[in-house]
């Protein structure tokens, strides 16, 4: 499921991101590069392209929740199931943290 849920994902970035650079703006953005939209989607393409924004838009936003929510409700990472998958003992204390040593004894409790 979160393989699915990856893919509509990554569909929904890439429409998302091809409709916004499709619009119009200040500067004329892409759009004389995709001068055809207009004769696609006749005189009302702003409107057209600002649905689609906003659609693409909640979806992008919708599945970026539910891979949230899926990926919250693990209870291990990725790492630790690669090295479990793998055969490999697992240590989890900090590799870069000092050891500690334990409480030294006084002189005269010796």
């Amino acid at each position: 499921m979160n393989v699915f849920i990856v893919i509509l994902h990554t569909i929904f970035c890439i429409l998302l991101v091809a409709v916004i650079l499709m619009q119009s703006g200040r500067g004329g953005g892409l759009t004389e590069g995709f001068s055809s939209a207009e004769s696609m989607f006749g005189a009302k393409t702003n409107t057209f392209m600002v649905k689609m924004t906003t659609i693409f838009a909640c979806l992008f936003l919708l599945t970026s929740v539910v891979l949230a929510k899926l990926s919250a409700n693990r209870d291990d990472s990725l790492m630790t199931k690669a090295a479990v998958g793998a055969g490999k003992k697992i240590d989890v204390t900090m590799p870069n943290m000092p050891k500690q040593n334990p409480p030294s004894q006084p002189e005269a409790a010796k």
